[in-house]
């Protein structure tokens, strides 16, 4: 296994959640991470944390232009780019008679299509290191949430994707895989305006039950999963289950 120390990594979506956690953990085992974000507050003071190590870049992974800068910012700051990971996207909920096809499409693109044409632009710079892609499912392509249907198939969508590029890329010795976790505390349902911060908090703790552990997972969890993916050399096409057995079905009630 490679040693992640010098290692330059960039991270979509940095600036909060599973991104963040990713890059302190990352950057704390001594890789050069590069953050993205649309919120220049977020990401700016995710780098405060981290120091030197991490180059915060706003951008959105929809944007074709912003997301040609985020390549070369990573490039810029970590000599090359020895792993993407793909971890920036949007939540979309409601009964499926209900859903408005834009809201639906523009999930699409932020959860697949940007991270598909990133994935695109980073492949000359990954194939000079044998580097690594690694995406961000959801424990939703194991478990069914009525009124998720159009997240859930983004992340159906991400997990078999992640298994083409794995046997399209593996020739260029690339490696690509997923990471599924169970409930981890995130913001991704605040921004997209579908919780409070007291209702979030209050559905978190109802899910934990759900869990064979008997517990939501943390960020940190999340972030050591990735760093497996990102070093482990003969991994690829791989679906990491993370999830603290919420897939297995039973409940602690």
């Amino acid at each position: 296994m490679q040693d992640l120390a010098g290692l330059s990594v960039l991270i979509t979506g940095g600036g909060s959640g599973l991104g963040r956690g990713a890059a302190l953990h990352l950057a704390r085992k001594g890789a050069r991470v590069t953050i993205s974000g649309r919120r220049r507050e977020k990401i700016d003071a995710v780098q405060a944390e981290i120091g030197p190590n991490c180059r915060a870049v706003v951008g959105d992974v929809t944007n074709d232009a912003d997301r040609r800068r985020l390549i070369d910012a990573a490039v810029e700051h970590g000599g090359g780019i020895d792993a993407l990971i793909n971890n920036a996207g949007n939540m979309v909920r409601g009964p499926i008679a209900e859903l408005d096809a834009g809201e639906v499409l523009a999930v699409f693109d932020s959860n697949v299509v940007g991270p598909m044409m990133l994935t695109g632009l980073a492949v000359p710079h990954l194939g000079k290191r044998g580097g690594a892609v690694v995406f961000i499912g959801s424990v939703h392509t194991r478990r069914s949430f009525p009124g998720a249907s159009p997240y859930a198939a983004t992340k159906g969508a991400v997990e078999v994707l992640a298994r083409v590029l794995a046997a399209e890329l593996g020739p260029k010795r690339i490696r690509v895989n997923c990471v599924i976790p169970g409930a981890v505390p995130t913001e991704i349902n605040l921004r997209a305006g579908l919780f409070t911060e007291a209702e979030h908090k209050t559905r978190m703790e109802a899910l934990a039950p759900m869990h064979a552990l008997g517990r939501i997972g943390t960020d940190l969890e999340i972030a050591e999963a990735i760093e497996y993916l990102i070093i482990a050399e003969w991994t690829t096409g791989a679906s990491l289950v993370v999830d603290g057995g919420l897939s297995l079905g039973v409940s602690n009630l």
